[in-house]
């Protein structure tokens, strides 16, 4: 099988899926996520794939997310269908990838964002290399993380999630390790040797014979002012307390996320804590859902994506300008029942 934006290959017991749109860094559109979902599909009763490997083609990257500017324009047409059916069966085929019966193996290589991180981070065997960039900036372009992003984050050792996702800093491979969303450090140099023994040996084995102690993670030596910094529940509290940290980094962090939109930035942090009481990625994906049809409708979305990628101006207009103007309304109806266009996905029993 083939398809121009993924190379579907077979190599001994090996299936290995190459998202294939190396001028866009790999960006997922509607025909990517069909392709996928249908190999997967049909390689799991295929008793001759043992490992399905998923990779990017290019040196830039695994993937940069979704393709937000065909987003752009069906918000902006003020339809939305086209959008809504993308994140139907991309939150999917996240929830397939996590619940599947073999091994994938999935090589975070450079830059893995937003979309990136759902087709790569609920995969069983996640591997990071000193290439790596992570992370999900969706609070940039007035969007909240979802392909079950805030599910991961959430559940990040400390705060450290939440200053990923409210500033939508990229991290290193080393802080993706610590912060649970990849498993195993292999250098750059040797991923392809790594592949090539997939089409041969057990995942497990493979992946422990190439895997190497990662570098410390940067990311974890700022607990310190990480941790109480972002453990309030309320967006302005955390950029005062971050404005009175006495740290580049910590300094930082509060330049960007002031620069980010409210209404992001609030229903983010809402979506974060929320995430760590629902017992499931399912759970959580069918939250990011409700959450992403909202999130369509504000004006934010449309504006951030036109400054950022449209336009390239980077002066995205956020209304409302700030933290305070936020309303209540709009952070409840964020997180509202859809009745029957619920996603409903639910967890396999046990």
């Amino acid at each position: 099988m083939e398809n121009n934006d993924v190379l579907v290959q077979r190599t001994g017991h090996l299936g290995h899926l190459v998202l294939n749109r190396p001028r866009a860094m790999n960006a997922l559109n509607a025909a990517m996520i069909t392709a996928v979902a249908d190999a997967l599909d049909q390689w799991e009763a295929d008793d001759g794939v043992e490992t399905v490997l998923i990779s990017g083609a290019g040196e830039r990257g695994l993937c940069a997310g979704g393709d937000v500017v065909t987003i752009y324009h069906d918000a902006v047409s003020g339809e939305g269908d086209a959008s809504e059916a993308f994140w139907r069966a991309e939150y999917r085929l996240n929830a397939r990838i996590k619940r599947y019966p073999k091994p994938i193996v999935t090589l975070m290589d450079g830059v893995v964002l937003g979309g990136g991180v759902g087709i790569s981070a609920h995969a069983s065997h996640r591997v990071v290399t000193e290439r790596s960039r992570v992370g999900m900036p969706e609070t940039g372009i007035g969007y909240v993380p979802d392909v079950g992003g805030t599910h991961l984050l959430s559940r990040a050792p400390g705060e450290l999630g939440t200053h990923a996702a409210l500033t939508g800093t990229m991290v290193s491979g080393a802080d993706a390790i610590a912060m649970g969303l990849a498993d195993h450090f292999v250098d750059s140099e040797s991923l392809p040797a790594l592949v090539a023994e997939l089409s041969e040996r057990k995942a497990a084995a493979v992946v422990a014979r190439w895997g190497q102690e990662p570098p410390e993670s940067a990311l974890v030596h700022q607990r310190w002012w990480i941790d109480e910094a972002y453990a309030p529940d309320c967006a302005e509290t955390i950029l005062e307390r971050l404005g009175r940290i006495d740290d580049p980094a910590a300094q930082a962090a509060a330049k960007t996320m002031a620069g980010r939109s409210p209404t992001a930035l609030t229903v983010t942090l809402a979506a974060l804590r929320r995430a760590r009481t629902l017992p499931s990625l399912e759970e959580g994906l069918n939250q990011d859902l409700r959450v992403s049809l909202r999130a369509l409708r504000w004006p934010d979305f449309a504006e951030g994506i036109r400054a950022q990628l449209v336009d390239k101006d980077r002066n995205p207009a956020w209304s409302p300008a700030t933290l305070a103007e936020v309303s209540a309304d709009v952070v409840a109806e964020a997180f509202a029942g859809l009745g029957e266009r619920e996603l409903a996905l639910s967890a396999p029993q046990k």
